[in-house]
């Protein structure tokens, strides 16, 4: 892993994101070293690097700090091409700091995660005026997460983070995505019981996009059975997404969960 201290010129950069007026990334690069992540599209970074290198921008709390009192009140995304709670983030505590800039101002949170560690900054969360917290949660067997994000909490960590979260009266929703094209029709009320026992009360759903060079990085990683099951999915299968998130739907106005479509798509 090649860390690198870096200075920034800019914290808060506008987003074509729905929803999100600015991004706010502390960090360059991510160790959780998701196989599917499109980051590396949107950077043009080499698939082969990602997850391999990490730079920290020192001195982002301080323009962040002098940032907030010339921008246009609007929706901040933590983040949007990093994860802001990955492990360097103990060392490093940029997200912490930044927080500590942001709770005193009135510009709307949105942070996502596949995080645990986002409960230890549940005092400064908890001060924040207008919050909301996802976590990113793709299957329930953490057999497959460990293949598909090598380096990120487990599924069990993940879920129990939603639910102190929802406990201390925090926003939070679920982001299901990208949905690893493995589930089947008749585990979705179980998926769906099982997001709705955290408390939350949003689910928004993401299918699997390859960008480029996804799929090699798919075939390099994954044993040849999921990988046939993934060719099934997503290239023969066209409805297979449509009809799993359907069925999603329908068990979330069961159980009283608002249910979202990532970028408003029809799979």
């Amino acid at each position: 892993m090649r860390i690198r201290e870096v200075h920034c010129k800019t914290a808060l950069s506008p987003s074509s994101l729905p929803g999100i007026d600015y991004s706010l990334n502390p960090y360059r690069g991510c160790e959780h070293a998701c196989i599917y992540c499109y980051v590396p599209s949107v950077l043009s970074i080499p698939r082969n690097e990602w997850g391999e290198f990490i730079d920290i921008r020192r001195n982002i709390p301080t323009v962040l700090a002098k940032e907030l009192k010339k921008k246009k009140c609007g929706t901040i995304g933590i983040s949007t091409v990093t994860d802001p709670y990955q492990p360097i983030e103990k060392k490093y505590r940029l997200t912490r700091l930044c927080l500590e800039q942001l709770i005193r101002y009135d510009f709307p949170i949105d942070i996502q995660t596949k995080s645990d560690l986002v409960l230890r900054d549940l005092d400064l969360i908890s001060k924040l005026k207008n919050v909301e917290v996802g976590v990113t949660i793709s299957t329930l067997r953490d057999e497959e997460r460990k293949m598909m994000e090598p380096k990120a909490s487990s599924i069990e960590k993940r879920l129990r983070a939603v639910r102190v979260l929802s406990d201390r009266g925090i926003k939070t929703y679920i982001f299901f995505g990208p949905a690893y094209p493995t589930i089947e029709m008749d585990e979705v009320e179980e998926l769906v019981e099982v997001f709705y026992k955290t408390g939350t009360n949003t689910l928004i759903v993401d299918s699997l996009h390859l960008k480029s060079g996804v799929w090699e990085n798919l075939e390099k990683n994954l044993p040849d059975e999921m990988i046939q099951i993934y060719k099934k999915r997503l290239f023969k299968e066209k409805n297979y997404y449509k009809q799993i998130f359907e069925e999603i739907e329908k068990y979330c106005k069961r159980y009283g969960i608002r249910f979202e479509r990532a970028f408003g798509e029809r799979n």
